[in-house]
């Protein structure tokens, strides 16, 4: 159960800026995490941008932008994370159902090629160890650029604050999304 009470600020004429600029883009919805996020509108905001930006501003690929919040997901055993991209968000962007779930434990799979693999190495060093050693980082550079380097460790880093506040505040999934509940 939800430690913080849902906002029910959508009624609210100084909140609809806000909660309608969420409902657009968050498919005509306004989900548990930004109700919640709603108590404080400044930092509401910011979580939309900063989202909004490494999910849709970057040079990475669909595909590889779900592999990576997934992995995060499973890594912080964050359940609203993967319920919320698996299956709609994932199919959508190219990953199938088996990958999905094989990104619990991806290395024995023999799902992912070898930039797949080197994003998953590093994300789980960012995740596990906040440090990379060379060896991990020298096999993602070979895939990416500069730019794209810097865009996947701010992906990764801002799905790990994702999965910290949904667990930390015990966010609830919303109904139509519980049909998934892990591997």
């Amino acid at each position: 159960m939800a430690r913080i009470p849902l906002s029910t600020t959508d009624d609210d004429p100084a909140m609809k800026p806000l909660v309608e600029k969420n409902r657009s883009a968050r498919r005509n919805t306004v989900n548990n995490l930004y109700r919640t996020l709603l108590h404080s509108p400044p930092v509401t905001e910011a979580w939309f941008q900063q989202l909004n930006a490494v999910r849709f501003g970057t040079q990475l690929v669909g595909r590889m932008r779900e592999l990576v919040i997934m992995r995060v997901a499973y890594l912080n055993d964050a359940k609203y994370q993967l319920r919320q991209h698996i299956p709609s968000l994932a199919l959508a962007d190219g990953v199938t159902l088996e990958e999905c779930h094989a990104l619990a434990d991806w290395r024995p799979s023999k799902f992912f090629d070898a930039k797949e693999r080197a994003t998953l190495a590093y994300v789980d060093e960012v995740t596990k160890n906040f440090s990379v050693p060379d060896a991990v980082f020298d096999e993602l550079r070979k895939h990416y650029t500069d730019r794209q380097i810097v865009e996947l460790t701010v992906l990764i880093a801002t799905y790990n604050m994702h999965g910290h506040v949904l667990r930390a505040l015990d966010i609830d999934l919303e109904k139509v999304h519980q049909q998934y509940t892990g591997s």
